[in-house]
């Protein structure tokens, strides 16, 4: 498992790896407009994961919670509240949406995001610890909520 690109079973295996957070500071969810990666770490700590979260700078429910490992791989992103998506199939995806790695593709296809994982999307706050377990992320940053959060 090395390199830029990953086979399915690679990254299907990365993000079913149990995450932890790798200190216990406190974290300031990033207002508008801003954005944080947060390093993760596997149960051996042989495998590290970063954990971004940006905000719009404009309108509130605006996000973007992505996984990546091997520093740059993205595995798994959920975009709140943005434009549609044009998969490489030719039919667009509303937001929310949710991309997750495909051999070949990347995170090139995006998907609603599955009602059994992510209940309320319109809480951001919520949404983001959604996305932690869809990640498993079995230990979360400790984020603390901001003014817009």
């Amino acid at each position: 498992m090395t390199g830029l690109y990953l086979t399915q079973s690679e990254a299907d295996f990365l993000i079913q790896m149990p995450k932890h957070r790798t200190d216990d500071l406190a974290l300031d969810l990033p207002d508008l407009g801003g954005k944080i990666s947060v390093p993760l770490t596997s149960d051996d700590r042989r495998e590290s994961f970063l954990l971004d979260v940006s905000r719009g700078r404009i309108d509130l429910l605006r996000a973007k919670y992505q996984n990546r490992g091997r520093q740059t791989v993205i595995l798994v992103r959920l975009d709140l509240g943005g434009a549609p998506h044009r998969n490489p199939d030719g039919e667009d995806i509303q937001c929310p949406h949710l991309h997750i790695y495909r051999d070949g593709f990347a995170d090139k296809w995006a998907q609603a995001p599955p009602v059994e994982h992510f209940q309320n999307m319109g809480d951001i706050f919520g949404v983001l610890g959604d996305f932690m377990k869809f990640c498993n992320v079995v230990t979360p940053p400790n984020f603390q909520r901001g003014l817009f959060t």
